[in-house]
């Protein structure tokens, strides 16, 4: 048993924050120079009583408008920003989708490597002959988490919410997985409260804030994505030169720039487009391989490195074939 890709859609928030938005509250922040360097002009924003369940649901109303909603198997849904502690989102998106009750249905908590993650566990369900079809939903609302005056990470982040449906193949279309934890950077980004080591308080009025050290996710990520891209290429046999495109997180332009010159792949083949998205954290890699196909940057038949990595600290890479 086998497994690919069949269907990705994506969903964007109506409410867009510019980086001339930004300059107009922060006078520091220059509009043209933060684009410069992170390489985003703007990022979209859920509204007040927008969720992340509610991105991951439009998403998926795109895909199962040309997919039957009857053939899901299973309903994955990654977020780190949860319409409420409990019941899980995934039940309630069922319920929204019109799917099958006799299925499973699941959230599963982690950040930019949530994508790969969840294409490992889809992949999982699918090649054990369990399941015909998953779906893997990603949503996040990070917005909710940054404070009004927190302008760094307020130029980053942006909501997103996306739908991918892993299905039986004849052929294999997605490749050997390379997944990576430590634990020991878990504060380097975070939110902390509302949460039951914290006893659930914070004051009135108040929001969960995100933490983000940016020094220190910045060593991480050159300390740990060059190894990660390396074995991932060793576990699925290939070489550098045999991808067809590379798509890694995109966290940030510089970021992004650093990993490619030091790993030496050719930029050509390597995506950077956040200009219009921001950092939608789980949701980068599904947007970023969607935009992709669509505007015909890779095709049937070529061979994408797929690698995400952030909070926890996590990372995941794969290799997928394009069906």
């Amino acid at each position: 048993m086998h497994s690919k890709i069949a269907a990705l859609e994506y969903q964007l928030p109506a409410g867009v924050l510019t980086n001339a938005a930004i300059e107009a509250d922060f006078p520091e922040w220059k509009a043209a120079k933060v684009e410069k360097k992170v390489g985003i002009r703007q990022r979209h924003i859920a509204a007040p009583a927008e969720t992340s369940q509610d991105l991951a649901v439009a998403a998926a109303e795109k895909l199962l408008a040309y997919t039957y909603p009857e053939s899901v198997d299973f309903l994955l849904f990654c977020t780190q920003s949860p319409d409420q502690l409990l019941p899980t989102s995934a039940c309630e998106i069922q319920r929204r989708l019109g799917l099958r009750q006799d299925i499973g249905a699941l959230d599963f908590n982690l950040g930019c490597s949530g994508y790969v993650y969840g294409l490992a566990l889809a992949k999982s369900l699918v090649n054990s002959g369990f399941c015909r079809n998953v779906l893997l939903l990603t949503g996040e609302t990070y917005s909710k988490f940054i404070a009004a005056d927190d302008v760094s990470n307020r130029s980053i982040f942006g909501d997103a919410g996306s739908a991918t449906l892993v299905s039986e193949a004849e052929v294999p279309g997605i490749g050997e997985f390379v997944l990576g934890t430590n634990g020991a950077g878990a504060s380097n980004l975070s939110v902390s409260q509302p949460c039951a080591r914290n006893g659930y308080l914070y004051a009135a009025g108040e929001r969960p804030k995100l933490y983000m050290n940016g020094p220190e996710i910045f060593n991480f990520t050159i300390e740990t994505i060059p190894p990660l891209v390396s074995q991932t290429l060793k576990k699925n046999g290939l070489r550098m030169e045999e991808l067809d495109y590379v798509i890694l997180h995109q966290a940030n332009k510089y970021i992004l720039e650093f990993l490619i010159s030091q790993m030496g792949i050719d930029p050509a083949r390597c995506h950077i487009d956040m200009l219009n998205y921001g950092n939608t954290v789980s949701n980068t890699l599904p947007i970023a391989l969607k935009d992709s196909l669509d505007k015909g940057l890779v095709s049937k038949g070529d061979k994408v490195l797929l690698a995400g990595f952030g909070v926890g600290y996590s990372w995941g890479a794969t290799v997928v074939e394009i069906n």
